[in-house]
């Protein structure tokens, strides 16, 4: 079964978002069932929102991004109709949270150091730990990178007062969506676009561009990253590579693949195919 969000104007269609792989999940053979995204955002609301998914079965999702708590009433919810989630809410939290994924990928990621909420104190001490130098920020979970001047790229981390400011702005932005706590990441300058590879059960199955970049698939290597993917040992991720000056391939963000947005030069049957 595929659980994808359903429209919020037309509740019995697919979110436009996702209509496409819908399709192509009917066409593979999969029941294709609608979910309610904004009440499963919502503390107590996954009851309500999965009330249209039929009983028993396994399932995948495709749809917005869920925090790790929402994801585990969603869980839950499921499994008192007797649906089992492919991806298990610790499983999630794993490949969605940066801290879930980092100690075993810090080879080939860049240094990263983060605070437990959102306070100056604990931001200045991270700042500290990570040493003098440029950084990019975001949380657990998501930066904001297309405010790189102001939330994102903090030119130099020894700077409290600069940093600070980027942080404020980023926590600003944010909002109610932040996630755990601040992450602070040694800068680096990739010399290639993003590629957004695909992996089920440790082996990468689908490549492609980043959804930012869609007709800009540079030729990636994984070979590094290969075995350390393997060892996590997570049914459905995603993971995104940029090339370094030298050649190296680095690993930008690990993510949960059922919260991954598609590039929309990857045809929704590609994807749909890696879920049967």
């Amino acid at each position: 079964m595929l659980l994808v969000p359903a429209d919020v104007l037309r509740p019995r269609r697919p979110d436009d978002h996702f209509a496409a792989e819908a399709d192509a999940a009917r066409a593979a053979g999969l029941t294709v069932s609608l979910v309610d995204h904004d009440l499963l955002a919502k503390p107590g609301g996954a009851e309500e929102a999965v009330r249209r998914v039929p009983s028993a079965g396994p399932a995948s999702y495709r749809g917005w991004m869920l925090s790790a708590e929402r994801y585990a009433d969603f869980e839950a919810a499921l499994a008192g109709r007797g649906v089992v989630l492919r991806t298990t809410a610790s499983q999630y939290r794993r490949a969605h949270e940066l801290p879930g994924w980092y100690a075993d990928l810090a080879g080939i990621t860049p240094t990263s150091v983060w605070t437990d909420g959102d306070a100056r104190s604990a931001f200045e001490q991270a700042c500290d730990s990570l040493g003098p130098g440029p950084a990019v920020l975001r949380d657990y979970t998501k930066s904001m990178k297309h405010y790189w001047r102001e939330a994102a790229y903090i030119p130099e981390v020894a700077d409290f007062e600069a940093a600070w400011a980027v942080a404020s702005r980023f926590r600003e932005l944010r909002d109610t969506d932040f996630a755990g706590g601040f992450v602070v990441r040694r800068f680096e300058d990739f010399a290639s676009a993003e590629a957004r590879t695909w992996w089920v059960d440790g082996v990468c199955r689908l490549v492609g561009p980043h959804p930012d970049t869609p007709d800009e698939l540079p030729s990636v290597s994984v070979a590094a990253a290969e075995p350390l993917i393997r060892k996590l040992d997570l049914p459905f991720v995603t993971a995104d590579f940029a090339r370094l000056e030298d050649g190296t391939w680095r690993l930008i963000e690990l993510g949960d693949g059922q919260v991954s947005d598609r590039p929309v030069s990857v045809p929704p049957t590609e994807l749909v195919a890696l879920l049967t």
